[in-house]
């Protein structure tokens, strides 16, 4: 499994498509995906472009390695355990991954030619959600909710003004002096009564809204029937 990394060691291990993708990254968590080129990866590399094409033949092929990379740091849900516990564990795995790299939130289901961990990863998900008794429909309808909250969240996460509860604070207050207090009430309520008291962390609402997707989704698993035994 490849990690992003930037350690010395890495810098100075030989010439790798590992390599090569780990540096993408580098470069993409750096200055977003835009500044992701050729040349860029070069200089990261420290090394000329005619050298990068050895391993890669083109932008393409770089986007379709990161991603596979990307789904390679998401923690896998087994297929022995509970599978509400599993699949949280794979969100909140999910979301970590995607706040170092937010820039592959908009890339992860784009590709053509999904990689090995990308398909072991769905296999996975897939799997678990089976063999909870969902059945092929709702595996279906479960795992594109499941994904539309998590890389929903995550997208949401990382356009925020602030940066953790330390900070929340110093963006909301003067936003609320900017604008007449009597004319939105149920703003300043929620930002006063909720936002504004200490301890408030957005990142706080992804489990309260996790666990509605697996209470709601549950419900959906049909009953075991009892033998008859007649």
């Amino acid at each position: 499994m490849l990690k992003a990394s930037s350690e010395g060691s890495e810098e100075r291990a030989p010439l790798s498509r590992e390599r090569v993708l780990l540096a993408a990254i580098a470069v993409a968590d750096a200055a977003g995906l835009g500044a992701l080129t050729i040349r860029s990866l070069a200089a990261e590399l420290g090394v000329t472009p005619m050298s990068v094409y050895h391993y890669v033949a083109n932008k393409s092929e770089i986007l379709d390695g990161i991603v596979d990379v990307v789904f390679s740091e998401i923690e896998l849900p087994p297929s022995d355990g509970d599978w509400q516990s599993e699949i949280r564990r794979r969100a909140n795995s999910a979301r970590r991954v995607l706040a170092r790299h937010t820039w592959a939130i908009g890339l992860l289901e784009s590709r053509k030619t999904p990689g090995p961990a990308t398909l072991r990863h769905h296999d996975a998900m897939i799997g678990t959600l089976r063999d909870a008794g969902f059945s092929v429909e709702m595996t279906a309808h479960a795992y594109a909710l499941l994904d539309s909250y998590v890389y929903g969240f995550a997208l949401q996460e990382a356009a925020l003004p602030f940066d953790g509860k330390d900070t929340v604070a110093d963006i909301a207050e003067p936003i609320m002096q900017s604008f007449p207090a009597d004319e939105y009430p149920h703003l300043v309520e929620l930002t006063t009564e909720y936002i504004l008291q200490p301890g408030y962390d957005f990142g706080d609402e992804f489990e309260f809204g996790l666990n509605v997707i697996l209470h709601a989704l549950a419900g959906s698993i049909p009953p075991i029937e009892a033998p008859n035994r007649t």
